[in-house]
């Protein structure tokens, strides 16, 4: 009895998580792992292996193949081929995902009518909109073309059905998270549609050599809604982001198989459209007369691109027993750092104030250049002291006060020297990459403390 007891007990079924792998006795809801839920599902008890098969096309050396089939081609947005890295590549599958209303619908339709003014053949798949609502929207921003084809379906065979009738050279499909399929049990968006929906998507993309657009939602985190294994199957991940309040749209790359991951385009959504802007350094400055106090200039790095932009702090006495640490735009935890900085290396007592911090335009800030421009911003605001005008400051806000070299300072120097800043303080031994702008006074700063006093006495 005890033999069969622990033959039975070998035989008992296992539980193993389709996002991550991991394996449990019993089925649970959640994954103990990847946290996911809904993907928790009964492992099969018999290994099945698979056997050799004769290739149907031999392997070639790498040298041997022919790269053009793999060469971009212009989407006609500017802004958006700098994001991809020179355009869209025959046979890609490009996930585009951000908060609703923040433009996606409207890039990609404008994308697809600017490929099919060219001649090319382009089917938009809508699954939450009619056909008549997309015409609508593409006679407002004035994307009408005659070979651009609209299909409003939510079946995936039918889509499918469409592609094949069609024969695009580009599909766009709004959203992958509305679309189902009849195999499939659940309602569309669970996780088991998506990853069925999605990996037919991009096999008919690849197989046909179709370039392809897929919009996705994202939870109320920010992630792409649905199984992590979608940002794995396709080939470029772009997300939007802006606040909805504001025009302004900035589009990152988080994945990209054909170019930089670090890129960003910046768009102006307005009634007409969504457009590209090509120089958006000054959309993130505020026009004054005079200084103010508790505000302070830097330059990131977004890719190749500088941004100069403009961090302001408020700094107020804290009316209860916890001091409030308020952030927009920049990291809350980097705020906390600086502050703890400031109060042990500066000698800038905020630990008992409400501090406040932001940056302008809506833009974000995750670069640790930008640590001496909120720490300057803050002992600005903290003293009520405004920093002399014309003043940039860039570099990385070590625990132990000292101030660390940032990358690409002749070019973030060189882009403030063009919208007309004429300081600049930076780490020390930055200079040695090369000299600064003509017109523009530099200097070397080794500690918070140093950086501080510089600052706020320069010019006085």
């Amino acid at each position: 009895m005890a033999t069969n007891s622990k033959a039975t007990k070998s035989r008992a079924p296992s539980y193993r998580c389709t996002e991550c792998g991991w394996s449990t006795i019993k089925w649970v809801g959640r994954c103990g792992e990847c946290q996911a839920w809904g993907t928790v599902t009964e492992a099969g008890q018999t290994a099945i292996r698979t056997g050799a098969a004769a290739p149907t096309r031999a392997a070639v050396p790498i040298a041997d193949v022919d790269a053009t089939l793999a060469q971009t081609g212009s989407t006609g947005v500017g802004e958006f081929d700098r994001v991809l890295g020179g355009g869209l590549v025959p046979g890609s599958v490009v996930l585009m995902a951000g908060e609703p209303g923040i433009g996606k619908s409207t890039l990609a339709l404008d994308v697809a009518a600017r490929a099919a003014r060219e001649g090319r053949r382009v089917l938009y798949v809508s699954g939450e909109e009619s056909a008549a609502q997309v015409r609508l929207r593409g006679q407002r921003i004035g994307a009408l073309a005659d070979t651009l084809f609209l299909a409003s379906e939510t079946d995936l065979s039918t889509v499918l059905g469409h592609l094949e009738a069609t024969a695009p050279s580009l599909v766009v499909v709004d959203s992958v998270q509305t679309i189902a399929s009849s195999e499939i049990d659940g309602a569309p968006g669970n996780v088991g549609q998506v990853r069925e929906v999605a990996s037919a998507l991009i096999q008919a993309a690849k197989s046909a050599n179709i370039a392809a657009i897929l919009i996705g939602h994202v939870t109320k985190d920010g992630a792409i809604a649905g199984p992590r294994v979608l940002e794995h199957l396709v080939d470029v991940v772009v997300q939007f982001e802006g606040e909805r309040h504001s025009r302004l749209r900035l589009v990152r790359a988080v994945k990209n198989r054909f170019g930089p991951t670090d890129e960003v385009g910046c768009f102006d959504l307005g009634d007409s459209g969504i457009v590209g802007l090509p120089d958006p350094s000054g959309l993130f400055l505020t026009s004054r007369d005079r200084p103010v106090a508790g505000t302070c200039v830097t330059v990131t790095l977004e890719g190749r691109r500088p941004l100069v932009t403009e961090v302001q702090a408020l700094v107020t006495e804290s009316s209860g027993g916890s001091p409030r640490r308020t952030t927009s735009g920049l990291d809350s935890s980097r705020l906390a750092m600086v502050l703890a900085v400031l109060t042990r290396r500066a000698g800038v007592g905020v630990t008992s104030h409400d501090c406040y911090a932001s940056t302008v335009g809506g833009v974000r800030l995750g670069e640790p250049s930008a640590d001496l421009a909120l720490a300057l911003a803050v002992a600005g605001a903290h003293r009520n002291a405004p920093l002399p005008q014309g003043l940039v400051a860039i570099g990385e806000v070590g625990l132990a006060g000292d101030i660390r070299p940032v990358t690409g300072l002749p070019r973030r120097l060189n882009e403030a020297a063009r919208i007309g800043f004429t300081r600049a303080v930076v780490p020390t031994g930055s200079l040695t990459e090369g000299p600064p702008p003509p017109g523009m006074q530099v200097r070397e700063v080794g500690s918070i403390a140093e950086a501080v006093t510089l600052a706020l006495g320069w010019g006085a």
